[in-house]
């Protein structure tokens, strides 16, 4: 006997409120005796974490226990767990008594399916599920029972951290056999997960900014030395050229949304902050998206860091400005065409919060400028990074008919998506001019709606919200692959 699942439309990824339809191809030799047949659509986040990961200490947060510091930690949580049986049909098994089994003779049989993807987690009710079935045969760990669930949207499919976390999804059929000394058939088929994003406030007009200043140092003029037959030069430097004071700016839409498989919505400003009519150079540009991965395996807890690069540019010796923009307090732009038509890389996941697993991001800038005129660049290369908290969407829009029911089911302002407050200051510090000016940073990587803000009553179910005959979520399917 063999069997195994075929789904009618294989996307690259599915996203919440999807249809997932295909049928199980049963294929019996011999005459057998089967009592089900049934389908679940699953989906969990385990993370698996050993003291001696911890290591350097900067990465150990807490590890109690009398084990020592080899032992591991297995935490599992069934975030989706739904089952739909689809043998015996569904008159057969209103009529037909308790562990019934049936004898089907050698053939091929075809069960067809369909379960809709919900839009929240449920860990909370299918704990028990993770707990019983779950062990890290490398270790020797069994998952343990955990208290600490979060109640949010299902979580994007996760990988590219092998043996610490993962994220997976899929669907499973089990051939359910009544002799006990035959075991259970299966068959899986995982597949990419996507989330539809939290719905977004209307422009305000404001813009969230990193900020540093540097103060370029005064060229040193080395004398030269009279030699034999030559007539000593008059040194370059007889025409002052004041050092240019500049603040360097990157500024994102208030709040700092960025949108998977989309540019990013980028400013980079140099402002001189003296007098100085010398002309500033850019030099080197690179741009840099940094995920940080928090993993967290009952009381063991690390933080694992990865980075998209891009765009990076370098030797450029760019002019910024014009003869109009020159003076003290003006902007000047960087040329926005150089990262503007370059999407974000296909393997980002958009920010989210479960139980076990938090993902953040933040956006690197290192820009490289120098000064000085046309003729005479001065060699002095100043390097500043600056760093800013972004939230990342999926670009997965919500439904019309999913907002406008949360509206009638709950209060606007209770519906409405709080979002990190990236503060905006006027303030430049003047003491340290390479010190950079930070915006505050969330503390989580949970950008649904808080505790304070919840009505009373439980929030709807995806049933409640859009109905069990809504289609799915229209639009066009972004690209979301895997890091392998």
């Amino acid at each position: 006997m063999s069997v195994r699942i075929q789904l009618d439309r294989p996307h690259a990824h599915f996203r919440n409120l999807d249809l997932i339809t295909g049928k199980v191809i049963l294929t019996i030799l011999n005459n057998e005796t089967i009592s089900a047949v049934t389908v679940k659509l699953e989906g969990e986040s385990k993370t698996c974490l050993a003291v001696s990961q911890l290591l350097p200490e900067e990465h150990f947060v807490q590890a109690q226990g009398p084990r020592g510091r080899h032992h591991a930690e297995l935490e599992v949580h069934k975030l989706l767990y739904k089952v739909s049986t689809v043998f015996p049909a569904e008159h057969l098994q209103r009529i037909a008594p308790e562990n019934s089994s049936y004898t089907l003779p050698a053939g091929q049989y075809e069960y067809p399916f369909r379960i809709k993807i919900p839009f929240n987690n449920d860990c909370h009710n299918n704990s028990l599920f993770a707990n019983s079935n779950n062990v890290a045969g490398l270790l020797g760990e069994i998952a343990k029972a955990t208290s600490r669930h979060v109640k949010t949207t299902l979580p994007p499919s996760l990988s590219g951290l092998p043996g610490q976390a993962e994220i997976r999804y899929f669907v499973k059929v089990t051939v359910q056999r009544p002799a006990f000394y035959k075991e259970n058939f299966r068959a899986t088929v995982t597949f990419n997960f996507l989330p539809i994003e939290p719905p977004r406030g209307p422009e305000n007009g404001r813009e969230s900014y990193a900020r540093r200043q540097h103060q370029f140092a005064p060229k040193i003029d080395v004398p030269y030395k009279q030699r034999l037959f030559r007539k000593p030069t008059v040194p370059s430097s007889s025409i002052v050229v004041i050092p240019p004071n500049v603040s360097i700016d990157s500024r994102l839409p208030d709040p700092a949304i960025v949108t998977c498989n989309e540019p990013l919505p980028l400013r980079v400003l140099i402002t001189k902050l003296n007098g100085s009519l010398a002309t500033i150079y850019l030099q080197i540009l690179t741009i840099e998206l940094i995920g940080h991965t928090n993993i967290r395996a009952h009381q063991l807890q690390r933080t694992d860091s990865v980075s998209w690069v891009i765009m990076s540019a370098s030797n450029l010796r760019m002019p910024l400005g014009s003869r109009d923009n020159l003076g003290p307090g003006k902007d000047m732009e960087i040329d926005a065409n150089m990262w503007n038509q370059i999407p974000i890389p296909s393997t980002v996941a958009p920010s989210f919060e479960t139980c076990n697993v938090t993902r953040n991001y933040s956006l690197d800038i290192k820009v490289g400028l120098s000064y000085g005129s046309s003729n005479n660049v001065n060699s002095e290369l100043t390097i500043q990074t600056l760093r800013m908290p972004v939230i990342i969407y999926s670009g997965v829009a919500p439904p019309p008919e999913l907002l406008a029911r949360m509206s009638d089911h709950w209060p606007a302002q209770a519906v409405t998506q709080p979002q990190p407050q990236l503060q905006t200051q006027t303030h430049i510090p003047t003491s340290e001019p390479s010190q950079a000016f930070y915006p505050p940073q969330p503390q989580s990587g949970q950008y649904t709606i808080s505790p304070q803000t919840l009505p009373e009553d439980s929030p709807p179910s995806y049933d409640d919200v859009v109905g069990n005959n809504h289609g799915s979520v229209y639009g066009a399917r972004r690209g979301y692959h895997q890091q392998p």
